[in-house]
């Protein structure tokens, strides 16, 4: 059994694209609807940046929906492979579970484009800039990460501060847990994170806390944008980052993306969930960041990244 599985925030690089738009009619197309959409250049900005006004929220996660989409498209296009055929489930982490969604049928390409849009706003906005940080814990899993996140908070609470948010947003593998919440929480708990057993803490470069009660304003915004998105039913069934379970009704997928905002992306849970039904197989669009997390779970199924038209080509001969 085979998933395709998309990159979530971070994936981004000015240059992303480019080549792939040079090589392809059907990879430009992808890059122009999404243009469309958006009513922008996104495809400019992928292409020549600035890296800066990229890395916005607002503009990466669309931008790297659009690359990896195009990247499917052309597979299909060109290798005259349809996805329904060719996998039995898709996932994404974070942002790439939109991208699941398109790639699956569930959201056309505009809709899916605008949603990310809405969303990467909404979860700038929902924090004023400061406030919030994000850290990553190496050589740490779940179990250690939520201790040295409490840890934080009650050293906090002992010197007469408030009690603030300090919650793991990202279980990404059995060595690399991702934590997030208030600023103060966040830099209270790296030197914390060595002490206690991980092998070390790094602050995140971002500009707010994903993935923490910190932003349910922007849950709030998605369930309304959610609620007036054309969401049908996928073609395969999608593992979702809050459940880390196989959902296809537009129903449950619906609540799943607006709890995703607030809630812990389950990406660990996830893979062993696909393993454990069977997939021996996962092929990564758009990116090589979720590859290595997934051998590192599962070190005994195949991984593929796709990226460039020679990669393409090499898995279109395989499929």
């Amino acid at each position: 059994m085979r998933a395709f599985i998309f990159p979530g925030q971070g994936s981004q690089s000015v240059g992303m694209g480019k080549a792939l738009a040079d090589a392809s009619v059907h990879a430009r197309e992808v890059f122009q609807e999404v243009d469309d959409a958006l009513g922008q250049s996104l495809s400019r900005l992928m292409a020549e940046g600035p890296a800066d006004e990229l890395t916005l929220t607002e503009n990466a996660q669309p931008a790297i929906m659009a690359n990896a989409i195009a990247t499917l498209r052309v597979l299909e296009r060109e290798g005259g492979l349809r996805l329904a055929e060719k996998c039995d489930y898709v996932a994404g982490h974070s942002l790439g579970e939109y991208t699941a969604l398109c790639a699956a049928g569930a959201l056309d390409l505009a809709t899916t484009a605008r949603l990310l849009r809405t969303r990467g706003l909404a979860m700038q906005e929902a924090v004023p800039v400061g406030e919030g940080a994000m850290a990553a814990l190496l050589g740490c899993d779940l179990e250690l990460a939520r201790v040295i996140a409490g840890a934080a908070v009650d050293a906090i609470l002992a010197e007469g501060g408030a009690e603030l948010i300090c919650t793991v947003a990202n279980d990404n593998d059995l060595s690399q847990v991702v934590i997030s919440g208030h600023r103060a929480a966040i830099e209270r708990a790296v030197p914390l994170a060595k002490e206690l057993g991980a092998k070390r803490a790094v602050l995140l470069p971002v500009s707010a806390p994903f993935h923490c009660p910190l932003m349910q304003p922007a849950a709030e915004v998605m369930e309304n944008a959610l609620l007036g998105a054309d969401l049908r039913a996928p073609f395969v069934s999608v593992f979702c980052n809050v459940d880390a379970a196989a959902i296809a009704s537009p129903g449950m997928i619906r609540v799943a993306l607006v709890q995703q905002v607030t809630g812990m992306v389950r990406w660990r849970e996830s893979v062993l969930a696909m393993t454990a039904a069977g997939v021996t197989e996962f092929v990564e669009f758009g990116g090589k960041v979720l590859g290595p997390m997934v051998k590192r779970i599962a070190p005994d199924v195949t991984v593929t990244g796709v990226v460039s038209m020679d990669d393409i080509e090499a898995l279109s001969r395989t499929l």
